[in-house]
């Protein structure tokens, strides 16, 4: 199918089994379909419309779906694509696409693309993230290092470890929006770089991570500052060992929470702001693989093992996390980065967005949140 192409609505409303909530599957299709990284909002139009990637005509692309209706919209007709990355101008009149080695602008109402940025021969390019003043989107590129060793980091990670060994010459870049200036390196160093996040709020400020098993990296979470070009170090560890990562902005922009796993297998959440003040984690005694936070007073973990369901948190009056309490069943594989559930609450944190291939091929669900946080049951696996 083109770029264009209206598709009918999908969605079918059904009630979990395990705690009675409304849920709402978007998509029904027999190949993966996903909402965008869990770290970057796809929500545009007044919260009306939502990106997602999905496979169909067995080609990864983008579109573009009108939530209360279920009706998608087309937007890309990239051919024997296996994979693409996208992320939203602030004001949601554009998105900028990843796909291949190149980087290209998509105006959402026309939708022209344009080419902003084509990866040197030898490097491949990371995730997208747009600063809050629109003007740029900054981006990441690492050595290709495929040639040397097995690589599959989308389908479990194959050679994570080995490339983190490897220290890759990376560089983060930033490009114009519009395309008008050239491509700018912000930093650059041997080691494996990947997870861009720009600050929501603060254009001067974003983070970036040193890729490998999070209790093996030097360190994961670093701040950069794209005035100065100063980098440090966020949220060291507490103990060696310690795992600490999947990092994300708070709505407020300065705020940065993320989760990890102690070392006697204590997982936690937390937040922290960029300068390393105001930390707060909350321990909880279960697997996870994602964990996300509305900055208002939510958070939610994902569910790996023997934990099949999405549970939350919410605060109290005092301003402590009550839970866990279940929303609803999850029953993911995490199979490879399209099955992650990613969950991600709007930017009201009104809704809940994940993705789970529950049914055999990754959908993508909603659940409206429960007003009376106690009408949910209590965690158990």
């Amino acid at each position: 199918m083109a770029k264009g192409t209206v598709w009918k609505p999908e969605r079918r409303q059904y009630r979990d089994r395990l705690t009675g909530v409304e849920v709402a599957q978007l998509t029904d299709y027999k190949a993966h379909s996903h909402h965008l990284y869990f770290t970057e909002n796809g929500w545009y139009d007044g919260g009306r419309r939502l990106l997602f990637v999905s496979d169909r005509g067995n080609s990864a692309n983008l579109y573009s779906m009108e939530v209360e209706s279920g009706e998608m919209l087309q937007l890309t007709d990239y051919p024997d694509n296996d994979e693409l990355d996208a992320c939203l101008l602030p004001d949601g009149t554009a998105a900028f696409v990843r796909m291949g080695r190149s980087v290209r602008r998509l105006d959402l109402a026309t939708l022209e693309e344009v080419e902003l940025y084509e990866a040197p021969q030898g490097y491949t390019i990371g995730n997208l993230s747009c600063p809050a003043d629109g003007r740029s989107v900054v981006t990441c590129i690492q050595e290709d290092l495929s040639d040397r060793m097995q690589l599959d980091l989308g389908n479990g990670y194959v050679g994570h470890r080995e490339l983190m060994q490897a220290q890759p010459h990376s560089r983060i870049i930033r490009l114009d929006a519009k395309g008008r200036t050239q491509p700018e390196t912000l930093y650059e160093e041997h080691n494996f770089i990947t997870h861009i996040n720009a600050s929501p709020v603060e254009p001067w400020l974003m983070t970036f991570c040193h890729e490998g098993p999070w209790h093996e990296v030097d360190h994961r979470i670093w701040g950069l500052d794209l005035r100065s070009r100063e980098v440090w170090k966020i949220r060291e560890r507490l103990e060696p060992g310690e795992k600490v990562g999947h990092e994300f902005f708070y709505p407020d922009g300065v705020t940065i929470g993320y989760h990890g796993f102690r070392v006697d297998g204590t997982n936690f959440f937390g937040s922290i702001r960029y300068g390393n003040t105001a930390m707060e984690e909350t321990e909880f005694g279960f697997d996870t693989w994602h964990a996300y936070a509305d900055g208002l007073g939510q958070a939610v973990v994902d569910g790996k093992g023997a934990v099949r369901t999405l549970s939350v948190w919410r605060k109290d009056a005092s301003g402590i996390y009550q839970g866990p309490s279940m929303l609803c069943e999850l029953r993911c594989s995490f199979h490879s980065q399209k099955v992650h559930a990613h969950p991600r609450f709007d930017p009201e944190g009104r809704r809940l967005l994940f993705t789970s291939d529950k049914n055999g091929y990754a959908n993508l669900y909603l659940v409206d949140m429960p007003e009376q946080f106690d009408m949910l049951p209590p965690f158990s696996v």
